[in-house]
């Protein structure tokens, strides 16, 4: 029983790792991108004062904001991308069949693992505002 929840853990654990695998490979793909296609600079939205309204001072021309820059990632890239999302998922329905086990111990086991894989892998730069 004890090397049941020791694996239950260890399964969880996993989880979370995959979860912030998935996020780290979704930010390289963009840095990767954005990397290989810097934002052109003439495309930024702009305020010219030489085109105000002589009669209104306070009206300005602003040119259209630009598009949410977006890409479709490679087929590589996609490939990876579900991998990661079908281990998620399969270590994810794992856990929940163990939990429908109504084991008490096993369901501890669920939660340290949450708890520790959280804590490992939980640990990023937050923005401020």
């Amino acid at each position: 029983m004890a090397g049941s929840c020791i694996g239950v853990i260890c399964l969880v654990i996993g989880l979370e790792a995959l979860r912030r695998a998935s996020r780290e490979y979704d930010a390289f793909i963009v840095r990767q991108y954005a990397l290989a296609n810097p934002f052109p600079i003439s495309a930024a939205p702009r305020v010219s004062e030489s085109d105000s309204d002589d009669k209104n001072p306070n009206t300005q021309s602003i040119a259209a904001p630009c598009a949410p820059r977006r890409f479709t990632p490679s087929l590589t890239q996609q490939l990876v991308r579900a991998l990661l999302h079908m281990l998620q998922f399969g270590a994810a329905y794992f856990t929940m069949l163990l939990a429908m086990y109504f084991n008490g111990y096993l369901i501890i086991s669920i939660l340290i693992g949450a708890f520790l894989g959280s804590f490992i892998f939980g640990w990023h730069r937050l923005n401020l505002p």
